[in-house]
């Protein structure tokens, strides 16, 4: 324990209820069970191939992370109302099956930024990884690049954007955060052009940081933990060993923009919260977008009118997102935005959604309102949080199962064949 306690000392300290509650609420609903037997539980074990679900992976998370660092990976902002209509969204669509189909083959590849790829998804922009487990970000990036799917890489990423470049058969991505002075983020642009990313992936809905007030709980105050989360932390020894091994980590990639004196973990993470660009506008965006030579997304547009100006200004794509529930709460979900997004983008231009995928029947849904690909945050961190890069494969692996399944179920050979026809509210 004292080694922890050092540790996070040191760099000066730094779980949803609604979401957390949420799957357990779906087994002791079941209609399948009476006065909760047949027993059942999501597998919280260790043997990866007895994770049948995203669930099950989230499980083993749970078991395996602290609560501080639970709380991060969980939690959303103020009630969590915007968290919960994530999964609410998803689920006030049911699937219209076709019948008689000749399913016998069926294709999951799709076509993003005019390149093939074999499954509909990509690994989203997630920062503080090093919180769930050492060389977080190279993992991601692995499985990523094994499954022939884009990682896009956070700003607030643990690992140097040149190391995850060089993966070999890798689709970097690289999400651009815009903070500090506009020189930080030429130089970030410039590093990213010079690893040779395929996409520049720009933020827009982070320059306040959300209120998440059950993960500030985990604080004494900002940038130093409370005693009992450094109590609790240290009662678990294979996160310690897994996740620590090399100390606590650090914002590779916007250590150097940060002042010397706040150079902590913790530290650090809130200098750069409290310096992110707030006037922020289009027109900075269109000077993003003349400086950076490859494609362009803009990520965390919700509102129809930001998608046509996205257009307007020559970005190559957008992503709808509310950021996981973790920023302004109350917001629709991308899903919402979804329909009418379709009706502006421009033909061979990408239309990508995140927020609540943890299911093939999410992935198909989305995919059937007009989204190109959706983008795996949670979910994918779940199978990291688990068992690391065997872990992240497996998380892969169920959906590609289920996304198969659920067409040849749907009577939908090809991801082509969707359409909003299989859907009804």
């Amino acid at each position: 324990m004292k080694p922890l306690l050092r540790a996070l000392r040191r760099e000066n300290g730094a779980s949803s209820q609604v979401e957390a509650g949420a799957a357990a609420a779906r087994l002791d609903a079941s209609p399948a069970t009476v006065k909760a037997t047949p027993r059942r539980k999501f597998y919280a074990g260790h043997a990866l191939e007895h994770a049948r679900t995203i669930d099950d992976l989230r499980a083993m998370a749970h078991r395996r992370l602290p609560d501080f660092a639970l709380e991060y990976l969980e939690g959303g902002a103020e009630e969590e109302a915007t968290l919960s209509r994530n999964l609410a969204a998803l689920a006030s669509y049911r699937l219209l099956p076709r019948a008689l189909v000749d399913v016998s083959h069926r294709d999951l590849s799709v076509s993003l930024l005019n390149r093939s790829m074999p499954l509909p998804f990509a690994i989203a922009p997630t920062g503080l990884n090093g919180l769930f487990w050492s060389k977080a970000d190279v993992l991601l990036a692995c499985a990523a690049a094994k499954a022939g799917i884009p990682f896009i890489q956070s700003s607030m990423s643990n690992d140097p954007m040149e190391d995850i470049s060089a993966i070999p058969g890798l689709r970097h991505w690289w999400q651009l955060y815009v903070f500090g002075d506009r020189w930080i983020r030429d130089d970030l642009i410039n590093r990213a052009d010079k690893a040779g990313c395929e996409a520049l992936v720009v933020t827009i809905d982070a320059q306040f940081y959300g209120d998440r007030e059950w993960e500030e709980r985990r604080f004494a105050h900002p940038g130093r933990l409370s005693l009992a989360s450094l109590l609790e932390a240290a009662l678990h020894p294979q996160w310690i060993a897994t996740t620590l091994r090399q100390g606590m980590p650090s914002f590779a990639n916007l250590i150097d923009y940060v002042p010397k004196d706040h150079r902590g973990f913790f530290e650090s993470a809130f200098w750069i919260r409290a310096n992110m660009d707030r006037a922020l506008d289009w027109n900075e965006m269109a000077r993003i977008r003349a400086l950076w030579p490859r494609k362009l997304l803009i990520k965390g547009l919700l509102n129809i009118h930001d998608v046509e100006r996205a257009m307007a200004i020559g970005a190559d794509g957008v992503i709808l997102s509310n950021h996981g529930g973790r920023q302004l709460d109350w917001t629709i979900s991308g899903l919402d935005a979804l329909p009418a997004a379709r009706g502006v983008i421009r033909k061979g231009n990408a239309l990508i959604v995140d927020g609540g995928i943890r299911r093939g029947t999410d992935v198909v849904k989305a995919l059937a309102l007009g989204a190109d690909a959706v983008l795996l945050g949670r979910a994918t961190l779940y199978g990291l949080s688990a068992a690391g890069e065997p872990g992240v494969e497996r998380a892969i692996d169920i959906l590609r199962e289920e996304i198969d399944r659920d067409l040849g179920l749907l009577g939908a050979p090809s991801i082509s064949a969707l359409g909003p026809e299989f859907l009804t509210r």
